[in-house]
């Protein structure tokens, strides 16, 4: 993992963290609210074995600065463009989990021309449905509660006790650990202002209220794969059905017993599908005009 350690650029200001290691195609990994580039660690290493692996902290997520400012996906996707282009990285396949698959699709919307694939893991944007803790966070106020409930002396009894856990060979497992990785990062004031902005801009109290559906035909020429767990209670389920109707030629994957958090989850199973899908599947090379056309004339 070391060769995935963390790295800075400074872009308009703000520093943004990303991982990166391996050469050949390129595939960026965008993970979800309150993750960051370690959702990705145990894909990470396999995948770079032939591919240029990038892995973003979104801004105000990890790492990455989290300033006052704009959080929409349409943000998110400028950013993850402009990263690339200071990295000289002009195309690749987009893996978006949960938010991650909003920035994704957004990106392929804004800036066609330098998707290849897109994969989508139990992606947001596709569906009103949500956890309501997440809809919880939209509500005013929110941000008072946030600082109380994670006061770092919370989390320092947090980190003892886990400590404590591991001593007498109790383990969180993989998903316990990462949702806790998660939780610690809010327990600054800009963090947390960072988390209920991103929240904010997507959702609302009756759920999800940013969604692609009404643009999914324009991936019609973009190689996409749907993954989802049969068990997430995140991101329901069905809305991956009918994504997955929605997008002509899209290829679904359903992971039994598998919940929201497939990349760390059931992280071998999850590159045996992705190395299935770029082995199967030839990149896109939309232009322009290919994207007018698109407009112009939907499915009926």
């Amino acid at each position: 993992m070391s060769e995935f350690s963390a790295k800075s650029i400074r872009l308009h200001g703000h520093d943004v963290t990303y991982r990166m290691a391996g050469a050949g195609p390129a595939i960026v990994l965008l993970h979800g609210v309150t993750g960051s580039s370690t959702t990705w660690k145990q894909v990470m290493p396999d995948l770079a074995k032939d591919h240029l692996v990038i892995a973003p902290d979104l801004l105000g997520h990890g790492e990455s600065a989290k300033p006052r400012g704009d959080y929409s996906l349409g943000a998110y996707a400028s950013g993850v463009r402009d990263l690339l282009v200071a990295l000289g990285v002009e195309r690749g396949t987009f893996v978006g989990h949960s938010l991650g698959g909003g920035v994704a699709m957004q990106l392929a919307y804004q800036f066609p021309g330098r998707v290849e694939r897109l994969v989508l893991v139990a992606s947001g944007g596709l569906g009103r449905e949500v956890s309501p803790l997440l809809r919880a966070a939209t509500l005013p106020g929110s941000e008072l509660v946030l600082g109380a409930v994670l006061d770092r002396r919370i989390q320092a009894v947090g980190q003892l006790f886990g400590s404590l856990a591991r001593k007498v060979g109790l383990r969180l497992g993989s998903v316990g650990t990462e949702v806790w990785r998660s939780y610690t990062t809010l327990t600054s004031r800009p963090a947390q202002g960072a988390f209920v902005s991103t929240v904010r801009s997507v959702i609302d109290l009756n759920g999800q209220r940013v969604s692609a559906n009404d643009r999914l035909y324009l991936a019609a020429g973009i190689p996409t794969m749907i993954v989802w767990g049969d068990r997430d209670r995140i991101i329901p389920v069905g809305h991956a059905y009918a994504a997955h109707d929605a997008i002509p030629d899209s290829r679904l994957e359903i992971m039994p017993g598998a919940g929201h958090f497939l990349p760390f989850e059931q992280g071998p199973q999850f590159v045996e599908l992705l190395r299935d899908f770029l082995a199967t599947t030839e990149p896109a090379h939309a232009g322009e005009e290919d994207f007018r056309q698109a407009l112009l004339h939907p499915p009926a």
